[in-house]
């Protein structure tokens, strides 16, 4: 019996969802990948509240491959995380292997300041 792909995916997530959990000094980044676009949020699961988002859909300069989109979410979240004071987070990969556009929006977010 074989499991889809998103299927994978949700199990893999509700197993780490118990011990990732955001508070207001060390957030969660949570990043969702679609087809054609990538998202990430900077979320403080203490009191459930979105402290800052990035996606792909806001960068209208955000051309070329879906990797080099990704290096620029994980720049536009890290620079929205300074801007509220914040320096460490737990990566939240959602479910997803870190590879790819997951792995280069972290590495551009480590890059440019947030500790992962």
């Amino acid at each position: 019996m074989a499991i889809d792909k998103s299927a994978r995916r949700l199990r893999i997530k509700s197993r780490f969802k118990s011990t990732l959990i955001g508070t207001a000094e060390r957030p969660r980044l949570s990043v969702f990948r679609s087809n054609k676009q990538i998202y990430a949020q900077l979320i403080n699961d203490e009191n459930g509240k979105t402290i800052a988002s990035a996606s792909s859909l806001e960068d209208k300069k955000a051309s070329g491959n879906k990797i080099e989109q990704a290096k620029l979410v994980g720049k536009d979240i890290a620079e929205k995380a300074k801007k509220a004071n914040i320096s460490t987070v737990i990566f939240d990969r959602s479910g997803y292997l870190y590879h790819g556009r997951v792995k280069s929006l972290a590495e551009s977010a480590r890059e440019n300041g947030l500790t992962i």
